[in-house]
């Protein structure tokens, strides 16, 4: 396994494989990888010769009061699995690498995709992801890149961005991979308090209820939504949003139609830590 940081010698790893006749799958992180990460690159191993990963916390994605600072970082760590999990290259570029030292003056607007859910909560957000992911695309062009579906808002912005920015790349939403509790793994997990890990759960029960009741006819969740809500904030949870959502333009859904695809998602913090989770509502 090679680990490179600069963006001529990430462009001359791949280019040695794509000389060996290999196609790239890419799997994009800020570190701090746990099994959740190690599932995409097992999954991206399936679709692809060969995988490459980056490693790189965007600034560009935090909020001035979020935890840019305290983000976990573990380099070392992250490598070694990488390497043990058959990873070819890893691309671990700083910010001079990725945005240069001077003043940029081109950026990437959203419309409507991120109005809500997290873009909703989380002022430019997304626009901090698909400037930093379309970077990672112009660079490493690889063949399929592969997301997790716990961040289901930035895998339906990016598939969107790859559409009209015309990037020759397949996308992939791995499943969301959980703990026996059914907790999604997340690396802000590690922010959890012992008794805090311990409620965590409660929020993906809120939405398996929901989805239960909504499978059993159910059509306007508007009430049960809510009542999930107050029983959360019973538990110690701090509600930001419990919501059906359109699968094509992430804003909520009041009445629930069959044969459509819907988005059950929701997000709390548990202390100062934020927890997002959701499911996919085949109807």
């Amino acid at each position: 396994m090679k680990q490179v940081s600069t963006i001529s010698d990430i462009r001359s790893g791949v280019a040695e494989l794509r000389a060996a006749g290999k196609t790239i799958a890419f799997v994009p992180t800020m570190g701090a990888l746990h099994e959740g990460h190690l599932s995409l690159m097992r999954l991206a191993k399936q679709k692809a010769d060969e995988v490459v990963v980056s490693i790189y916390v965007n600034p560009t994605q935090f909020g001035p009061n979020e935890d840019f600072d305290s983000y976990p970082r573990q380099m070392e760590k992250d490598l070694k699995a990488c390497e043990e999990e058959g990873v070819s290259v890893v691309f671990t570029p700083n910010d001079k690498i990725m945005y240069g030292s001077g003043e940029r003056y081109f950026g990437i607007s959203i419309d409507e995709l991120n109005e809500d859910m997290d873009g909703g909560s989380r002022p430019s957000f997304f626009e901090g992801i698909a400037l930093v992911v379309n970077k990672l695309f112009n660079i490493i062009e690889p063949d399929v890149a592969v997301f997790g579906q716990k961040d289901i808002q930035q895998f339906q912005i990016l598939s969107r961005m790859v559409e009209e920015f015309n990037h020759d790349i397949e996308l992939v939403a791995a499943p969301i991979a959980r703990a026996n509790d059914g907790l999604a793994l997340s690396s802000r997990n590690a922010y959890l308090s012992d008794k805090e890990r311990k409620i965590a759960p409660g929020l993906y029960r809120a939405l398996q209820y929901v989805e239960k009741q909504i499978r059993d006819g159910v059509d306007e969740p508007k009430l049960l939504l809510k009542h999930q809500q107050d029983e959360l904030e019973a538990k110690g949870f701090k509600n930001d949003y419990l919501n059906v959502f359109s699968m094509d333009n992430m804003q909520p859904v009041q009445k629930l139609e069959p044969g459509t695809t819907y988005i059950l998602a929701g997000a709390a913090y548990l202390g100062k830590t934020r927890l997002i989770d959701n499911i996919i509502l085949d109807l």
